[in-house]
C-alpha cells in the first residue's frame, strides 16, 4: 500500500500490547506523533513499556474508542484482528480511516533501509536482541524490532541513527511475505503452527520463498548444521554463510562438499567465546550474530565483548526469584525442540538441583500434532506438570484433544508427571512443597508466568 508516513499526525493501534505494535508505537512516538490504541484487559510486559512512554490506551474494544480520538490519520492493527472480528478495525474501513497491519507496516519501513531478518522456528527473539546490541556496541548503530523486552534495553525496540533496521520475522500467517530485507538469519526449521501450516513441506515452502527474494547483493546467515536449514539456504542467489558449532569435522567438510557450487562461507563458534546465559542453542544464537556481523565488516572483538555481556530478554530463561529457597525461571518454550535445549540449559545451570518443569501447552492444534514429539521432550525435567492446553482466540477447542493425553503420553517416558488443570491450582500444590534444592521452570506462550508472581507473593487462594 501507498503510505506517506511524513504526514501522518495520529496513529490508533488496535491490539497495542502487542510485541511487534508497540514497538512501532514507540518509534512513531519518538518521531513526535500522537499514539493512542486499545487491547484487551489484561496485564502484559508492554504495559509497563506503554506507560513508561505515556502512551494512552483503552482496555477493551469499542467503537466510542475511536469517535473520542478522532480525528485519526492511520490504523495500525496487530495480525490478531481484522474487520471480522473486531468493531473498531470495522469502524475504521467504514469511515475511509487508512488501515495497514502490523507485517505491512514492519515491511514498509525495512525497504528504504538496509534491512535484516531474523527468522526461523527457534531463537529468533534472543538473536535479533543479541545482534541488535552486538551491531551497536561495534558502532553500526541500528533501529530493531524485538519479540520480547530485552533487560539492557528495558523495551523491546532500539531506536538507532543509522540505515540498519533488524526486525524479529516472524513466520506465523506468511508474515515473511510482506518483508523484503537485504540480510536474513534462519535459525532453524522445526515443523509448527498446524493451524496455519497443514503439512511440514507447507511450512518449508513459505522459508524457502522468503530465501529466494534476498537480492543477490544480499547475504544470508544460516544454520549449518541442521539438513532442512541446508536445504533451504540452496535456494537463495545471495552469499550465504553458514554458522554452526560443528564439533563434528565430518559435517562441516560434507557441508563444504555438498555447497560447493555455492557462494558459500562457514563460521565455526570461537573458542573464546562464553556467555553469561546457559545453553549450546544460545551459543548457536551468539555464532549467528558474529557471521552476520563478520558479513558487514564489523570488529569481531567488540562483538563477542557484548555477547559476553548479553542479559537476557523477558521470558527467555528469565530468572524470576526464589520461593521457600527454590529458584524460580520462566521460559516461553512452547515447542518440543524448545523444551528440550531450554531442560538441558537448565540441568547446566544448576547440576545436582531437583528441576520442576510447569508445561502449559499452547494451542489445541499444536498440541495435537506434535502430541508424539511433546511426550519425549521432558527427559531433563525431574518432575513435569502439565496444565490445561492454552487456548488461543485465533482457534476453536475441537474436543479432540486435552492436556491429560499428553500426560499419558509422557508417562511413558517420564513416570513423574501430573495434570494439574490451573496455574492457581499448581500454585496451591507447590507451595509447601519446593524448597533449596529445587528449580521451578514454567513454560509456555501463555500466561504460566503468573505461577512464579504467586510463588513470590505467597498469594492466599
Amino acid at each position: 500500500m501507498s503510505l506517506d508516513l511524513k504526514k501522518i499526525k495520529k496513529i490508533y493501534i488496535v491490539g497495542i500490547k502487542g510485541s511487534g505494535v508497540v514497538a512501532f508505537a514507540e518509534i512513531f512516538h519518538a518521531q513526535g506523533k500522537e499514539v493512542v490504541g486499545s487491547d484487551v484487559d489484561e496485564t502484559f510486559f508492554t504495559d509497563e513499556t506503554l506507560k513508561r512512554l505515556g502512551i494512552r490506551f483503552y482496555e477493551g474494544f469499542n467503537v466510542e474508542n475511536m469517535k473520542k480520538e478522532m480525528p485519526i490519520d492511520l490504523v495500525i492493527h496487530s495480525t490478531t484482528y481484522d474487520e471480522n472480528n473486531n468493531r473498531e478495525i470495522r469502524y475504521a474501513k467504514e469511515n475511509n480511516i487508512d488501515i495497514i497491519s502490523y507485517p505491512e507496516l514492519a515491511g514498509l519501513l525495512l525497504r528504504p533501509h538496509f534491512g535484516i531478518a531474523v527468522c526461523g522456528t527457534h531463537g529468533k527473539t534472543t538473536t535479533t536482541a543479541m545482534l541488535a546490541l552486538a551491531m551497536k556496541e561495534a558502532g553500526a548503530d541500528p533501529t530493531a524490532i524485538i519479540g520480547s523486552k530485552v533487560k539492557q534495553l528495558k523495551s523491546n525496540v532500539m531506536l538507532g541513527q543509522s540505515n540498519y533496521f533488524i526486525i524479529e520475522a516472524d513466520e506465523y500467517q506468511n508474515k515473511l511475505s510482506k518483508y523484503d530485507p537485504l540480510g536474513v538469519v534462519l535459525t532453524s526449521i522445526d515443523y509448527d503452527h498446524p493451524d496455519y501450516f497443514k503439512t511440514f513441506d507447507g511450512y518449508k515452502k513459505v522459508f524457502e520463498e522468503f530465501i529466494k527474494k534476498i537480492p543477490r547483493h544480499g547475504f544470508l546467515v544460516a544454520w549449518g548444521e541442521s539438513a532442512d536449514v541446508v536445504q533451504i539456504a540452496k535456494k537463495a542467489k545471495c552469499r550465504v554463510i553458514f554458522y554452526g558449532i560443528f564439533a563434528n569435522e565430518q559435517l562441516e567438510n560434507d557441508l563444504r562438499e555438498e555447497c560447493e557450487k555455492m557462494n558459500v562461507v562457514i563460521i565455526k563458534t570461537p573458542d573464546n567465546l562464553s556467555l553469561d546465559i546457559p545453553g549450546k542453542h544460545n551459543l548457536l544464537n551468539a555464532t549467528a550474530v558474529i557471521a552476520a556481523c563478520d558479513h558487514l565488516g564489523l570488529d569481531r572483538d567488540k562483538i563477542i565483548r557484548s555477547l559476553k555481556e548479553y542479559r537476557g530478554a523477558a521470558r527467555r530463561f528469565e530468572l524470576i526469584g526464589e520461593s521457600n529457597g527454590a529458584i524460580l525461571i520462566d521460559d516461553y518454550a512452547h515447542h518440543p525442540e524448545e523444551i528440550k535445549a531450554t531442560l538441558a540449559a537448565v540441568k547446566e545451570r544448576y547440576p545436582g538441583r531437583n528441576t520442576i518443569c510447569v508445561f502449559h501447552p499452547h494451542t489445541y492444534s499444536r498440541t495435537r500434532v506434535l502430541l508424539d514429539e511433546f511426550s519425549q521432550s521432558f527427559e531433563n525435567a525431574d518432575e513435569v506438570i502439565v496444565l490445561d492446553i492454552y487456548g488461543s482466540a485465533r482457534e476453536k477447542d475441537t474436543a479432540d484433544i486435552h492436556s491429560k493425553d499428553l500426560v499419558k503420553k509422557i508417562m511413558k517416558y517420564k513416570p513423574s508427571v501430573e495434570y494439574i488443570p490451573t496455574i492457581e491450582e499448581c500454585y496451591a500444590y507447590l507451595r509447601d512443597k519446593i524448597n533449596q534444592d529445587d528449580v521451578v521452570i514454567t513454560m509456555g506462550a501463555g500466561n504460566v508466568w503468573e505461577l512464579h508472581a504467586m510463588l513470590i507473593d505467597q498469594k492466599i487462594i
